[in-house]
């Protein structure tokens, strides 16, 4: 079907101007995926076990509510089960949130780049999304945020660390910045990289979540767990908040499959072995990283699973994100450039890294 087809129904106008989500695209030869930030590894024996089990009972709904999963994640936050919210994907809840605070005439914010599907968030509801450029050195502008909330403003989103850039919110700068912001306003800390942060002085979710009623914490399993294809995440924060969200969330979206997946996730034995491949690939992506500094290019801090090739020769970058990204392609590797702003690129297998320092040291010099 074509894009730029006339839709043969009336459909709103705001809705046809804005760009769907697109999904990482999948090489079409012998090559790496690194466009989707996903998990390398495969799945757990444990997990392909719990999986095959439930699907036998696919013919019946999960559990209402999940108490049993929800009640584990409620254990790692030390909360109460009823300040857990699951949904199809940590995306899903992001949609929620929005949708449930914010309606025609009010405002969210975000930092531009970054989630690509924060711009949309909106569209259900007639609200409007005000991006705030990220500072020279691809992090939130918390100061440039705070300076954009007005009365219109109900919900603020932080990705930390930041998709696509890679820097995360330092606490001190987030203790900062959510003092200033009025106590009806809602603030997402969007943590799906989490797992993958070893900054010592990075905000985490579960040391700031008591202490601000406003505040809703989102986790995923599509990452670090690498569950991405069963589409399951989680929001952490005051019950109330997270009730309205799934009141405008669609019923039964988080199927018996991929709680089984998570349950089984979370196991000693499985957590075990996520925080050994975890610790591999953080250290895939510091030597991936350092690789692309000693090329001469400005990699911010990467703390998520990702590094960041900035755009333009004045912020140390290359010239066009678009060409080093069908450079990738040729060679048969998949990465994701924002036009623009500049090339991510998820780490994957141990084999990738010097296909990916490869590919962009002849583009550079060929450039």
């Amino acid at each position: 079907m074509s894009e730029n087809a006339a839709p043969p129904v009336r459909i709103r106008p705001d809705v046809l101007a804005m760009p769907a989500y697109r999904q990482g695209a999948t090489p079409t030869r012998p090559g790496f995926k690194l466009s989707s930030n996903e998990n390398p590894f495969d799945p757990l024996p444990g997990v392909l076990e719990a999986v095959a089990q439930r699907a036998l009972e696919t013919n019946r709904y999960a559990p209402a509510a999940m108490p049993e999963l929800r009640a584990a994640l409620a254990g790692e936050f030390g909360v109460s089960l009823d300040h857990v919210h699951l949904a199809a994907g940590s995306v899903a809840i992001l949609y929620q949130l929005v949708h449930a605070a914010a309606g025609p005439g009010d405002e969210y914010l975000y930092a531009w780049p970054s989630f690509e599907a924060y711009p949309s968030l909106g569209l259900a509801s007639g609200a409007t999304g005000v991006a705030v450029p990220l500072t020279a050195g691809a992090e939130h502008d918390l100061d440039a945020i705070a300076a954009a909330i007005t009365e219109r403003t109900r919900v603020i989103l932080l990705c930390t660390p930041n998709n696509p850039t890679g820097p995360a919110i330092r606490r001190s700068d987030f203790d900062r910045f959510i003092a200033g912001v009025p106590s009806d306003t809602l603030v997402v800390l969007d943590e799906a990289y989490r797992e993958f942060v070893d900054a010592p002085d990075a905000v985490r979710g579960e040391d700031v979540l008591r202490d601000h009623p406003n505040l809703v914490v989102l986790r995923t399993f599509s990452k670090a767990y690498g569950l991405a294809a069963l589409r399951i995440g989680y929001g952490v924060g005051h019950p109330a908040i997270l009730s309205s969200a799934a009141s405008v969330g669609i019923p039964l979206s988080v199927t018996g499959v991929a709680e089984s997946a998570a349950l089984a996730s979370l196991t000693p034995g499985a957590r075990a072995v996520h925080a050994e491949r975890i610790a591999e690939i953080v250290r895939r992506r510091d030597a991936l990283a350092a690789g692309l500094r000693e090329l001469g290019l400005a990699v911010p801090e990467a703390q998520g699973n990702f590094v960041w090739v900035p755009e333009g020769r004045d912020r140390g970058g290359v010239d066009s994100a678009q060409a080093l990204a069908a450079a990738f392609a040729e060679a048969g590797t998949l990465v994701r450039p924002f036009a623009g702003h500049g090339v991510r690129v998820s780490v994957g297998e141990a084999e990738s890294l010097p296909e990916v320092l490869r590919i962009v040291r002849e583009f550079v010099v060929a450039v």
